[in-house]
């Protein structure tokens, strides 16, 4: 077959084939270059994309550092002021409280404990005043026993439903005895809360429930 009007003038075949050669090299090269460069952009992409979502998280908790002080990512770690021997004993107080605080962690009860005795009190005074901040604090779980002296109209609450009755009414779906090692309250589910149908002996734990009275004693309901 006629190749001449592929071959290159004025070189022999040996010195074709190393140009050929080195052409292809280049072009290895190039696309490599090209591919680099696209999975550069693609890592910038993913720094940028996880710098704005952090950022966002930032913008979040100054927002929730109006309500609550301790969620300021700016806040500064007040454990670092104290001693050696006041840090040890905020946190042998702070693993105690962590086990009665449900939803707190020992270290934000830590940093409380720390701000607290920063303030000038004593640690068991610390201890006390920070335990009674939290366990009224939202979406802290309350003992049963301990609903009268809440001050919130909503709270959350864990417990047995050990009774439930006939309900007289078409609009509650069902009413019941939610009971805990601490006491024992009514409970009340009305239709539209759209809540599941508790078992009898069923163990739940209820957010944002409402705190009512009845009949001289408090009660909560779920009213959607």
């Amino acid at each position: 077959a006629d190749t001449s009007d592929e071959r290159i003038d004025g070189v022999t075949l040996a010195q074709e084939e190393r140009i050929r050669a080195r052409e292809a090299e280049l072009e290895r090269i190039s696309a490599r270059a090209e591919l680099g460069s696209q999975e550069g952009r693609e890592e910038r992409s993913r720094v940028i994309a996880a710098e704005r979502g952090a950022a966002r998280r930032r913008q979040f908790q100054k927002r929730a550092a109006s309500v609550n002080p301790m969620a300021d990512p700016d806040r500064a770690d007040p454990r670092t002021e104290l001693t050696q021997a006041q840090l040890g004993a905020v946190n042998s107080q702070a693993k105690r409280l962590a086990e009665n605080l449900d939803g707190w962690s020992r270290a934000a009860i830590s940093r409380r404990l720390s701000e607290a005795v920063l303030g000038g009190k004593d640690m068991m005074s610390a201890t006390v005043s920070v335990f009674e901040e939290l366990e009224g604090a939202p979406g802290t779980m309350v003992p049963i026993g301990k609903l009268e002296g809440v001050s919130r109209r909503e709270v959350c609450v864990e417990g047995t439903l050990t009774t439930v009755w006939e309900s007289e009414s078409p609009a509650i779906q069902q009413v019941g005895l939610l009971e805990d090692e601490t006491g024992q309250v009514k409970l009340t589910s009305w239709k539209a809360s759209d809540v599941p149908w508790i078992r009898e002996g069923e163990r739940v734990r209820i957010h944002g429930a409402a705190r009512n009275w009845y009949d001289g004693r408090v009660s909560v309901a779920l009213t959607g």
